[in-house]
């Protein structure tokens, strides 16, 4: 199941406990716990690189809605000073948040930056809409909210995390999430201060699943398999990627 980059994981089909009775953040309908019926399915093991979506846009033109738009949302603490001095507005309730010109998947930090040496990193400032191409190209799909939650607890009941309760077992670090106070200090304990090289049938937003190099307990504890949230379909940040899932193997991986 490897291809040029890509594997694919077999999901068996099951039953498991979605969503928690215990919300910690309650506004985002992490509840209640209720039985899901999961069919077997496949889903990638790492999320989209940015070497793959590399190949997804040479292929095709793709032009991605940052890119369009003119801009995308950088977190300020990875931005330059010559970037920051330029920006003369924020998102009033996350001042963290900055509308960066020319920030898109070639250049996460804005135009001063670039990813000649993140091409095994997940591609960012890729909206839903974006996903959704990518994955279309690839012969394969987004995967559900369902599907999501159902392989992030891998056959565990009522765990916090993929590999149990514990967020760092025998002191080591299993996730990439935001070490410090947050937003103004990340130690990077995990090894990284940035990325690490690795629904319902009506709406008009998308569910996100899974924390970020952002994420920490006293502002998002996101990073929980029951934990969820949700943007516009033309959303894109420097902390956001994805992943594809696919009802059978495509040829091309078998």
């Amino acid at each position: 199941m490897v291809h040029g980059g890509l594997q694919m994981e077999s999901i068996p089909a099951g039953v498991f406990t979605m969503g928690t009775d215990e919300p910690a953040i309650r506004q985002d309908g992490e509840w209640p716990a209720r039985k899901v019926h999961i069919n077997h399915f496949f889903m990638d093991r790492y999320e989209v690189s940015n070497r793959q979506f590399e190949k997804f846009v040479n292929a095709t033109g793709y032009l991605t809605e940052a890119e369009k738009f003119g801009d995308s949302f950088v977190f300020e603490g990875m931005l330059s000073e010559q970037v920051k001095s330029e920006i003369h507005q924020a998102v009033a309730v996350a001042p963290w948040w900055l509308p960066v010109k020319g920030a898109n998947w070639k250049h996460p930090e804005g135009p001063d930056s670039n990813i000649e040496n993140r091409m095994d990193h997940p591609v960012l400032h890729v909206s839903w809409n974006d996903a959704v191409a990518f994955c279309t190209w690839a012969g394969k799909r987004l995967p559900t909210e369902a599907e999501w939650e159902y392989s992030c607890r891998g056959g565990l009941e009522n765990r916090l995390f993929p590999w149990g309760n514990k967020l760092h077992p025998n002191g080591q670090h299993y996730a990439n999430i935001w070490q410090g106070d947050f937003p103004t200090g990340n130690t990077g304990e995990d090894g990284y201060k940035g990325t690490a090289p690795k629904g319902p049938p009506t709406g008009i937003d998308r569910v996100k699943k899974g924390g970020s190099y952002m994420c920490h307990k006293s502002y998002c504890y996101r990073y929980r398999c029951a934990a969820r949230s949700q943007n516009t379909p033309d959303s894109s940040a420097s902390n956001l990627g994805f992943r594809c899932a696919a009802d059978t193997l495509p040829d091309y991986l078998k």
